[in-house]
Formats: C-alpha cells, structure tokens, sequence
C-alpha cells in the first residue's frame, strides 16, 4: 500500500501562549505520541503515557489512524494545532478512536492537570493512508511511564 508522506506543518496559532508557540514550531510533524514506545512491528506501535500531576506531554503530531484508552482517570487538558483548547475528564476504559485521511494530521500536547497520575495506552496504525513520522526527542518534561 502506497502511503502518503506529510512534509509540511503549519505554524502555532497566535492565541496560544509564546512558550508553547516555540514548542510547538519545534515538534510539529514529531510522531513521539507517547512517553514510552512499548511495542512496534509492521502492522502497529503500541505506546504508554503516565502524566503526573502537573506534568504534560509536549506538542506531538498525529497522521496515523490510532486509538488510545485510559488506564487511569484524570483531568487532562490539551492545546490544539487550531487554536482549540480542551479540557477533558478521563475515566478508566475511556476509549477514543481517530482516523485521518491523506494528507490529514492534528498537533496537540496534553498536560495533567488534576490530582491523580493519569496514564494511557496509545495503538497507531501503520498500515493508514499516511506515512509514520519520525520519533523526535522531546525537550519538555514528561513523566517516564
């Protein structure tokens, strides 16, 4: 299957914060969507996110159809690629399933902002419509799951 390799990313939003602007412009088009790459074979990467309270994951890039599950509950909040800024409360089994097309990506961070560890389990698909990303170091702080 012939897929689609993504190479251009657009620039922060000028509503977000001028700390995350930068971040952001660094780690647009980083496919490290977790805090630890648990498993990858040829069909799947499957990764592992632990936030401690106060912590966050910074800015990564989605282009691969995934799913993610909360192992633990939580109160998240996330900085999108659009300007959008959502906060969410996660229980455990909390399942979210994501798809995009050719040429179809999201830039978001997430950063724990409650009082209980939150961890998840992210599954990326590597057979979508759109090539893997390279796996970026990031320069933020993240919580080792």
């Amino acid at each position: 299957m012939e897929t689609y390799r993504i190479e251009s990313w657009p620039s922060a939003p000028a509503t977000m914060a001028p700390e995350l602007q930068k971040e952001f412009a660094a780690h647009a088009g980083d496919g490290r969507v977790g805090n630890k790459l648990l498993s990858e074979t040829d069909r799947v990467r499957v990764w592992a996110i632990g936030l401690k309270p106060g912590q966050r994951l910074g800015f990564h890039t989605h282009v691969l159809d995934y799913f993610w599950t909360a192992v633990t509950g939580g109160h998240g909040r996330s900085h999108f690629g659009d300007g959008e800024v959502s906060d969410t409360v996660y229980k455990p089994g909390d399942i979210k399933q994501l798809t995009f097309k050719e040429g179809e990506f999201m830039v978001h961070d997430l950063e724990n902002i409650g009082d209980t560890e939150l961890l998840f389990t992210t599954v990326e698909f590597l057979d979508s419509p759109n090539a893997p990303l390279e796996l970026r170091s990031h320069t933020t702080s993240a919580a080792e799951v």
